[in-house]
């Protein structure tokens, strides 16, 4: 007698292949990334702990390792330029600098001077001298600006800060020493 052997049923359902794996975001690679050194940092600190426990240490006073600077001051002016007229511009800059600026007076009360303020102060005395320098100032102003530019003062009260006007102070001071001045 042969032998049958039963048909495979054809109308059973087969299982699917697994879906292949989805690409990870990189939000969720810097997650898993930040995981795995985590774990590598901590088995390090606890490795070095243990390597380290014999080896017999003082404490440290940070303050003696951390030292903050000295107050000393602003810093001493440079002498950059020999001549008196450019020296005068460089002093007026420099009392800017360190004393502060104003505009809409000389000098505010709080001891800020304007441009022409910084100079006067700086020339000691000598009005030929604050007025050369006036001079070259304003020259250096109407270079840079134009000629529609009237006075020092009237520029330096055009400016809500200190940074052109001690810009142009330092102009001026080059431009004085190249001349001379």
């Amino acid at each position: 007698m042969p032998q049958t052997h039963p048909a495979i049923d054809q109308t059973a359902p087969t299982t699917a292949a697994p879906a292949p794996p989805t690409e990870l975001s990189l939000e969720e690679r810097l997650a898993f990334i930040n995981a795995a050194m985590t774990v590598r940092l901590d088995e390090a600190a606890i490795a070095y702990e243990v390597n380290t426990a014999h080896i017999p240490t003082e404490p440290v006073d940070l303050a003696d390792i951390i030292v903050g600077p000295l107050d000393t001051g602003p810093a001493p002016l440079p002498e950059l330029y020999p001549t008196p007229v450019a020296a005068l511009l460089q002093r007026a800059h420099h009392r800017l600098l360190t004393g502060g600026w104003c505009s809409g007076a000389l000098v505010d009360e709080d001891g800020a001077r304007c441009m022409l303020g910084a100079i006067r102060i700086e020339a000691r005395g000598d009005s030929g001298l604050e007025d050369s320098a006036a001079a070259v100032l304003l020259d250096a102003i109407r270079r840079k600006f134009g000629d529609d530019v009237h006075s020092v003062p009237s520029f330096n009260d055009a400016h809500s800060s200190s940074r052109i006007p001690m810009r142009m102070l330092d102009q001026a001071a080059g431009l004085a020493d190249t001349r001379g001045l």
